[in-house]
C-alpha cells in the first residue's frame, strides 16, 4: 500500500502541530511531508531553526504566541528545545537534552552540511566552540518547569538510536517515557506505527474523547498459533483504546523460565509480570504503551470487549468456578465466527468505534 492510503484526516483536523526540526536539518525535512500527508485537515508548521541556539526560544515563543499550536513535535534538538515551550502538548523524539556533548563526540566542530534545503538557500554553517558552550547554556534550562505540566510532555525513544541516549534522564522528570522500534532519525514506518499513536491519545483529550475499550487476553492461543495479531492491534487503535491482559503463576510473579526470549513459547503461562511487559513492549509497540494489566481474574476487567483464545480460563466466561465471568462482549479467538485476525479486523470495521 502507499502511504497515502494510511493518511487519517479525522486525526488533529482543524488544529495546528508546530514540528521542531533536529541539528542540521530543515523545515523542509521529509519527516514534515509524511506528517501532512497523513493528517493532511491538519496545519503543520515547520520553520527553520536558527544556527545559533541564544536566538532560538525567543523565536519559537514568539512564534507559539502568534501561532497558537495545539502539539509540539520535536526530534533530536528540536525537542530539547520543545521540552521548554511549557504549557502546551508535546512529544519529544529521541530529545538531544545534551546536544553540546553528542555534537563533540561525534566531530561537529567545524564546517557542517545541512541535510535538507533551507529557506534562506544556505547549504553549510559553522559550528565554533562558542557555538557549542552556547548550546550547553540553553540546555541548562530544560526540566525547568517540568512538574508543572508533566502529564502534557510525551518522550519517544527509538530502541536502535546509536546518537542520543536520553530515555533515563527525561524519566526522571516525566513519566510518559516510551521505547519504540526506530533509530534516531524518524522514517515513515516510526511515524506511522510509533508517533501518530501518541498524537491521537494527545487529540482524544484534548476533544474530550472517550473511545470503547478492547482488552485482548494473552495466552498461547494469540501468542504462539495467530498471525497478523500486531497488524490489528495498529488497526484497532485507531478506533479503540486497547488494552492487554495477561496472567501470571499466583506463587512465581517474577517467572518461572526465561519463556519471553523464547522462540518456542509453549510455556506462555510461566512468563513472569516483566517478561510479559518486554514481550508487549517488543511485539505490538507503542499502541499498548502503559496499557498492560496483570490479573487472573478476567471478569473484573472493566472494559467493552474481550477478545480471548481462551475465554474458559480465568473467569473470561462463565464456568462452575467462576460464574459471572466478563460482564462485556467477548469475542473468541479461534471460534467458527473469529477464526482470524482478519476476521476480529472487519467485525470491528463494521461496528466503526461503537
Amino acid at each position: 500500500m502507499e502511504l497515502y492510503e494510511y493518511a487519517r484526516p479525522a486525526l488533529m483536523a482543524g488544529k495546528k502541530i508546530l514540528y521542531l526540526h533536529g541539528f542540521a536539518s530543515s523545515g523542509a525535512t521529509g519527516s514534515v511531508g509524511t506528517l501532512r500527508l497523513l493528517m493532511p485537515e491538519c496545519q503543520v508548521i515547520a520553520p527553520d531553526l536558527p544556527v545559533e541556539p541564544s536566538e532560538v526560544m525567543n523565536m519559537l515563543r514568539a512564534l507559539v504566541a502568534s501561532e497558537k499550536p495545539n502539539l509540539v513535535i520535536g526530534t533530536s534538538m528540536g525537542g530539547m528545545y520543545a521540552e521548554m515551550l511549557y504549557g502546551i502538548d508535546r512529544i519529544l523524539v529521541n530529545p538531544a537534552f545534551q546536544l553540546a556533548d553528542t555534537i563533540l563526540k561525534h566531530n561537529g566542530l567545524g564546517r557542517q552540511d545541512f541535510h535538507n534545503p533551507r529557506a534562506d538557500g544556505q547549504m553549510s554553517f559553522l559550528i565554533t566552540k562558542g557555538m557549542i558552550e552556547s548550546f550547553r547554556e540553553v540546555s541548562s534550562h530544560c526540566f525547568e518547569k517540568a512538574p508543572e505540566d508533566s502529564a502534557r510532555v510525551y518522550g519517544l525513544f527509538g530502541i536502535h538510536d546509536d546518537l542520543v541516549h536520553t530515555f533515563d534522564l527525561f524519566s526522571q522528570h516525566y513519566p510518559q517515557a516510551i521505547r519504540f522500534d526506530g533509530e534516531h532519525h524518524l522514517n515513515d514506518d516510526a511515524i506511522l506505527h510509533s508517533l501518530l499513536p501518541v498524537v491521537q491519545w494527545i487529540d482524544d483529550r484534548q476533544r474530550g474523547v472517550s473511545r470503547r475499550v478492547i482488552v485482548i487476553a494473552l495466552g498461547d492461543k494469540i501468542v504462539n498459533h495467530s498471525s497478523g495479531f500486531r497488524k490489528a492491534v495498529e488497526i484497532l487503535s485507531q478506533s479503540y483504546d486497547i488494552h492487554i491482559q495477561a496472567s501470571v503463576p499466583y506463587n512465581h510473579p517474577s517467572g518461572i523460565s526465561d519463556a519471553a526470549n523464547r522462540d518456542d513459547r509453549e510455556s506462555w503461562g510461566s512468563m513472569g509480570c516483566a517478561d510479559i511487559f518486554s514481550w508487549c513492549e517488543r511485539e505490538l509497540g507503542v499502541p499498548v504503551w502503559n496499557r498492560v494489566t496483570i490479573t487472573n481474574h478476567k471478569e473484573l476487567l472493566l472494559a467493552d470487549y474481550l477478545i480471548d483464545g481462551e475465554p474458559g480460563v480465568n473467569g473470561g466466561c462463565p464456568t462452575d468456578d467462576s460464574p459471572a465471568g466478563f460482564m462485556g462482549t467477548l469475542i473468541e479467538y479461534g471460534s467458527d465466527a473469529f477464526k482470524s485476525w482478519e476476521d476480529i479486523i472487519a467485525y470491528f470495521s463494521r461496528l466503526g468505534g461503537q
